[in-house]
């Protein structure tokens, strides 16, 4: 199936792979809305790109708005083939917290907030019978860790919506694509300890756009190689994983 990425909506354009998925995007023609809650930050993003990238700063928690942003986002782009969510929380868990607050917001950025976008993003695109819905997900949805169980319930309903949102929509022409990044170099993991296999936004973004080109409806890890770590992870009996230290 060719995909088209000329007029891209990318959610959570300020910063990681979401700006630099913006960068590649423009870079290569494009035209893009870059949605994100800073401005300033979008504006530095847009710069280099002129009339390609359009910013709108806006804090896409705020889900009964999105439906009018969606709406402008289409009119000014004169339509649209394909809707990135790249925004994500994370914010830190002590060993002993069970904090409300952060896991709310965690669930509001990290699966509310896209189930919005994507569910208009998906009735236009079946209506036409093309487009592309993608979603950044993590490896952190594959088990239940101790360190912040939050954040891996949000990624992995995301992936869930996903992929249900994929079965829904392929026979329509749509294409829903899971990208399961493992450690990104970017302002929610810098300074993290214990990282390895570190790659940095931009590789990220390109590893994300080979996947959406391929049209498949796909589900991918990024890199390629976290497939066989998840699938160790996963194999680990749950009596045995409760007593690891991730």
């Amino acid at each position: 199936m060719a995909v088209a990425l000329n007029r891209v909506v990318v959610v959570g354009a300020s910063s990681g792979m979401g700006a630099a998925l913006t960068r590649a995007l423009a870079a290569g023609g494009a035209r893009v809305a870059a949605v994100a809650r800073r401005g300033d930050a979008l504006d530095l993003v847009a710069g280099p790109f002129g009339d390609r990238v359009r910013t709108y700063a806006f804090d896409t928690t705020d889900v009964d708005q999105v439906p009018i942003v969606f709406e402008r986002v289409v009119a000014d782009l004169g339509g649209l083939d394909a809707v990135f969510y790249c925004a994500g929380a994370m914010p830190a868990i002590d060993e002993h917290e069970y904090a409300f607050v952060k896991d709310r917001t965690m669930v509001e950025v990290n699966l509310l907030a896209p189930m919005a976008w994507m569910n208009l993003a998906a009735a236009q695109f079946e209506a036409a019978r093309r487009g592309s819905i993608v979603g950044i997900s993590s490896v952190a949805g594959e088990r239940g860790r101790r360190k912040n169980p939050a954040y891996c319930a949000t990624k992995a309903g995301l992936t869930t919506y996903l992929e249900a949102l994929r079965n829904r929509c392929s026979r329509y022409g749509v294409n829903v694509v899971t990208i399961k990044p493992g450690f990104v170099d970017t302002d929610m993991t810098r300074g993290t300890p214990g990282l390895f296999w570190l790659i940095s936004a931009d590789e990220a973004a390109r590893a994300i756009l080979a996947l959406t080109r391929r049209g498949t409806s796909a589900s991918g890890f990024v890199p390629r190689r976290w497939r066989l770590v998840m699938a160790i992870v996963k194999a680990i009996p749950s009596v045995i994983f409760r007593r690891l230290n991730f």
